[in-house]
Formats: C-alpha cells, sequence, structure tokens
C-alpha cells in the first residue's frame, strides 16, 4: 500500500485540505471508523471501513483559482483554509497529475496571450478559475476556463496552444461567471472546443458528465460504493425504486437491471437533462427521469397512492432537510438506502428516520477522501 506520507506536501499547513497527511494511511481509516462508529452506537455496530489501495492522485475534478501574488504575479491553486488567498499548488497529492499539469500550462501560457488574472480587489482581469475534469476509464479530459468577462481575446489561437501541450484534452469549454459570490461556475457557458463534456464508464454503464454536473471525484471508490448500495437495497428484479437527488442518473442507471421500474428525480435541471442522455446511453427502457424537488415528488407520489419498495438518497454534505424527512415517512417506502458524506448530519437524520418508524439494518463506511477528514457512509433502514 502506497502512503502519501512517503511524499510530504510543501503546502498542507497553508491548504487545509489534507488533515491526515502525517499519519499512516491504516491509522488514519482507524480514526475514521472509530468516529463514525461513534455516532451511530445508538442505532447500528457498524461494519467496519473500505479504504483504498493507492490513497494518492484519485481525484477526477480538479478546480484551481487563479489570482495575483504580492508582486503582481500570476498564481493558480488552492485557497487557504477560512480565506480568499490563494496557495499557490503545481501538484497536489490528491489531484490528478495529468489535470495539475494542465493547470500549470495554462497559467504559463497566459502571459505570451495577454491574458489577466481576475483580481478579487479591483474586479478587473479575465481569468478566475479553471476546471479540469478527467474520464478515468475513457481517457476524456474536459478545461473548464471560468472568465469574468464573455469576451476572450484570441480565445481559439488559446485553445490551439494548450491542446498543442495536452493533445489528449478532449473538450474546452468558456464558464463565465461575473458573480462576487463564492459559486465557482455560473450557467453561462460557451463550448470553445470539441462536445462541451466527455464521457465515462461507472460499474459497467457511460456517463455523461458537463461542466457543472455532479459526479463523485474518486471513481475507484464510488464503483466500491454504489455496489455496496444496491447490495444493500436487497433486489430481486421486482422492486420499484426512487432515486432521490439523482444528479446525471448514477445509482438509478446501475440499478435499473436489477429493478422492476426505477424513478429518478433532481432539481437540477442541467444534471436531469444528462440523466436523460445517459439513461438513453445505456439502452435502460424502465427508468424514467423528472426535474423537480425530491420532497414535494414524494409527496405527489404518495398522494396518488404510488408504492415505492426502495428509496436511494445520496445527499448534500449539509445532509437531507427535515421537509425531505418528513415527505420520506409519508411515503413510506419499505427500504431506504442512505448514502452519506456527512457523519454529523447522517447521526441527525438517522433520529428522525428512527422515531418515523424506520430501523437501521446495516452501515459501513467508504474512504472516498483520503488523507482529508470526510469519509462515506452507507446506511440501510426498513420499516
Amino acid at each position: 500500500m502506497t502512503d502519501v506520507k512517503k511524499q510530504p506536501c510543501p503546502v498542507f499547513k497553508k491548504c487545509g485540505g489534507c488533515r491526515y497527511i502525517d499519519i499512516p494511511y491504516e491509522e488514519e481509516l482507524k480514526k475514521k471508523e472509530a468516529y463514525v462508529a461513534g455516532l451511530l452506537k445508538p442505532y447500528i455496530k457498524l461494519s467496519g471501513i473500505t479504504g483504498m489501495k493507492e490513497p494518492s492522485h484519485y481525484r477526477n475534478k480538479v478546480t484551481a483559482a487563479f489570482g495575483l501574488d504580492r508582486r503582481g504575479v500570476p498564481v493558480s491553486g488552492i485557497y487557504e483554509e477560512k480565506s480568499h488567498h490563494i496557495v499557490k499548488v503545481d501538484s497536489c497529492l490528491l489531484e490528478d497529475r495529468k489535470a495539475d499539469e494542465i493547470i500549470v500550462t495554462i497559467r504559463n501560457l497566459l502571459k505570451s496571450f495577454k491574458i489577466k488574472v481576475y483580481d478579487e480587489d479591483t474586479g478587473y482581469g479575465l481569468l478566475r478559475h479553471v476546471l479540469v475534469r478527467v474520464g478515468k476509464t475513457s481517457g476524456q479530459i474536459m478545461v473548464v476556463l471560468v472568465t469574468a468577462s464573455p469576451v476572450f481575446p484570441s480565445k481559439q489561437n488559446f485553445c490551439k496552444a494548450l491542446r498543442a501541450k495536452h493533445p489528449e484534452i478532449t473538450t474546452i469549454v468558456q464558464n463565465i461567471n461575473n458573480r462576487t459570490d463564492s459559486l465557482v461556475l455560473s450557467d453561462r457557458e460557451n463550448v470553445l472546443y470539441g462536445k462541451g463534456f466527455i464521457e465515462d464508464t461507472l460499474c459497467g454503464k457511460i456517463f455523461k458528465i458537463s461542466a457543472r454536473s455532479f459526479y463523485q471525484v474518486n471513481p475507484v471508490q464510488t464503483e466500491k460504493l454504489y455496489s455496496k448500495a444496491i447490495e444493500y437495497a436487497g433486489l430481486t428484479g421486482r422492486e420499484t425504486i426512487l432515486d432521490a437527488y439523482c444528479g446525471i442518473g448514477t445509482i438509478g442507471i446501475i440499478a435499473a437491471d436489477k429493478a422492476s421500474r426505477v424513478i429518478s428525480v433532481e432539481l437540477n435541471k442541467d444534471a436531469t437533462r444528462d440523466a436523460v442522455t445517459n439513461t438513453k446511453k445505456n439502452g435502460i427502457t424502465n427508468l424514467t427521469v423528472y426535474t423537480d424537488d425530491a420532497g414535494a415528488f414524494m409527496e405527489k407520489l404518495a398522494a396518488d397512492g404510488a408504492k415505492i419498495d426502495v428509496v436511494f438518497m445520496d445527499p448534500p454534505r449539509q445532509g437531507s432537510s427535515e421537509a425531505f424527512i418528513k415527505s420520506l415517512l409519508i411515503l413510506k417506502p419499505a427500504k431506504v438506502v442512505y448514502i452519506s458524506c456527512g457523519p454529523d448530519t447522517l447521526a441527525r437524520d438517522l433520529k428522525l428516520l428512527t422515531k418515523g418508524g424506520y430501523k437501521v439494518k446495516k452501515a459501513e463506511c467508504f474512504d472516498m477522501f483520503p488523507k482529508t477528514d470526510h469519509v462515506e457512509t452507507i446506511v440501510s433502514l426498513t420499516r
């Protein structure tokens, strides 16, 4: 097992991302397992934690902020924890190596193309962020150039120069973001080269991934995570499944072969568009995608007398809302498979679900983000 500790990072104390970089990986896994086990103790005994064989360079999505250092020289990297000061990063132990190389190339090209980086203090400049997505199985690479203005001088020549250095890039997208908040991407974009998306394979299914799509950043662990979630559902081929927070449709599409019917729901229109495309691309005929708030949608299903056997829920780190839990309790599915990226909010939500008539049957952890303090947990509940 390769340990990141053997390759120390010069900026980890400033960056704040790698909480566990200075301890052996086995010890990190034990700490994460113990933490989640403590939170879930009132409900279930944790079944263990699944770590990575190679816990480094696993992130297939890399975002770099661009700015100026004190001498006015362009820098790219990660915001220092709890600040908007950019820590210069050329190579990160967690990020895909090729993605990091592309970001450094972009920074080096700026001067010859007279492209100014964005200055948050003055509001002047063009380039704010660069996002790179890498398809781990397909090898396809998307580069997203986040600019403060739609006016991008010599953009085609810039793309040509970038592709000359990195011919493996399959698409380049300009995202126009003139907002003053912390969101990296806006909903305005222009495709500068290629199709404007990449594809990748997960659990044997093909997925279209757009610039703003949610797609798990660690595909190696995601395959294990989703396979276990479907195992927890105990599908026989007769069930009707609801995939809440479906994103681009991953869990529902992977589970479709083992179910009678799949209903996927997601509020983000870009994501549901991709989910429909992905459903067709994989030749799946028993899955329907809806654009709606998952909680409101479940209440409509309950009002219509729909019988749902299994609900897969994979909420963001802040967990589910009380309104979502209330709607789930109204719908009364026989089983719930909860995929959590926030142990604290998982424990909070389990309290509501168990009070509402559900019993926790199994729980297991997956280390999706080695060297950070994040951990994913799958919990199976039955009525």
